[in-house]
């Protein structure tokens, strides 16, 4: 593992100074693909809930890597082999796991591209880095993709108590002022261990397992799924479905190069060629702020209100209940506003439409949190809390909202 020929340090508003290890891991950093994480807002538009949240995946991605370098050090000093090759790989892996995250985080894949996540994206950034770095990145591309012999390392990068999700809970947290979801995240790390090479904690550290988990839950309710927060999402993706419809009907609309690109064109997964994947690499959130700022001028009824909605955090009404909504109630909403502004129902159907979220902190299925009791023994963490409620965590709760605009549409513009 080749160390930088001098230190390279970042000052981090929650850990502090964040050692880059590896010359590797530096030249990523400096590449044009990862910069693009400087300008992908971490949560979206959750800064209309929570005006300080406005850090970035760049930032992500530096703390989860951190807490890598603390999770090898601690499971070094507790007698488990990592080599030097590995070591890197697991530090390559976490600093690349959001890579193909697109424009407001989660908004363009439920809109621009075909249904591919941002996940199978980041791998394709993964490879083709490969490619640029000499097959340097052939090892984290195989724990990221959990096809290394040593499944504990890819626990480290993907699983229910990972290094990703320890970060984004503390930074979450300290950014939104939101108390409830801060974890200490080096107390868990500390308590880490490795036994038939599945990853486990040890059982001292049960208290700080059920305090992630419960925050983690805390966090979904009053942050992810805030409802002022899921219907600025809602509306960017449809605002982005309607440019997408005008351009394919021949519509001109003023928009960056990649921008338009993915406007006219129908992307799935199979299209991600090089090229179209280096023109994804050119989208970021000020493609879509400097779209909308253009778009409050167009002639369509739709996009013009939809920009002008998000633009001036003048948004949707929501309703939110543990039943789905009724097509009679979806239908009045409707036709009011067809009434009113003599659209159809397809153009409606922008600015009233209905959605359901969901909310489960721990599976008990699947990659369990699991303690690693003093004989020797491991149990699933929510078999072995005193507290009742983590079992009730690992449940599922779904609610239904429905979104309906508010009161003066008499503000709307035709």
């Amino acid at each position: 593992m080749k160390s930088l020929p001098k230190l390279k340090i970042i000052n981090d508003p929650i850990y502090g100074f964040i050692t880059i290890p590896t010359k590797l891991i530096f030249d990523l950093m400096e590449h044009k693909y990862f910069q693009r994480l400087r300008r992908i807002s971490q949560m979206g538009f959750s800064y209309i809930v929570y005006p300080g949240a406005h850090h970035t995946r760049f930032h992500h991605a530096l703390g989860a890597m951190f807490l890598m370098q603390k999770a090898v050090q601690v499971l070094k000093s507790k007698g488990v082999t990592i080599s030097t090759e590995e070591e890197e790989a697991l530090y390559a892996a976490i600093f690349l796991h959001d890579i193909g995250h697109g424009p407001f985080s989660h908004a363009m894949e439920n809109s621009i591209v075909e249904n591919v996540s941002h996940e199978q994206i980041s791998l394709l950034f993964m490879e083709s880095l490969n490619r640029k770095f000499n097959n340097g990145l052939t090892l984290a591309i195989h724990i990221f993709k959990d096809q290394y012999s040593r499944k504990f390392l890819h626990q480290l990068v993907s699983g229910q108590l990972d290094m990703d999700r320890l970060d984004y809970l503390k930074r979450d947290s300290f950014y939104t002022g939101v108390s409830e979801g801060t974890v200490n995240a080096q107390r868990l790390i500390a308590m880490l261990n490795v036994k038939d090479d599945a990853l486990v904690v040890e059982e001292k550290g049960i208290y700080s397992v059920e305090n992630f988990l419960i925050a983690r839950r805390l966090m979904y309710w009053q942050v992810y799924l805030h409802k002022t927060g899921i219907v600025a999402e809602q509306l960017l993706v449809r605002l982005l479905k309607r440019a997408k419809q005008l351009t394919a009907e021949g519509v001109e609309l003023p928009a960056s190069e990649g921008l338009r690109f993915f406007l006219k064109n129908n992307i799935s997964f199979d299209d991600f060629s090089d090229e179209v994947l280096n023109t994804f690499s050119k989208l970021d959130d000020y493609d879509i702020i400097s779209a909308m700022k253009m778009w409050v001028s167009s002639s369509d009824f739709v996009l013009k209100n939809l920009s002008k909605m998000l633009l001036n955090r003048d948004l949707l009404k929501i309703k939110v209940k543990s039943q789905p909504f009724s097509l009679q109630k979806v239908a009045v909403k409707r036709n009011k506003i067809s009434d009113v502004f003599k659209l159809s129902e397809e153009e409606a159907s922008y600015f009233v439409f209905t959605g359901k979220m969901e909310n489960q902190a721990y599976s008990m299925e699947k990659d369990t949190i699991n303690l690693l009791k003093k004989n020797g023994k491991t149990v699933d963490v929510a078999k072995a809390s005193d507290q009742l409620n983590l079992e009730a965590l690992s449940k599922s709760v779904v609610k239904y909202y429905m979104c309906y605009p508010k009161n003066n549409i008499d503000s709307y513009q035709r």
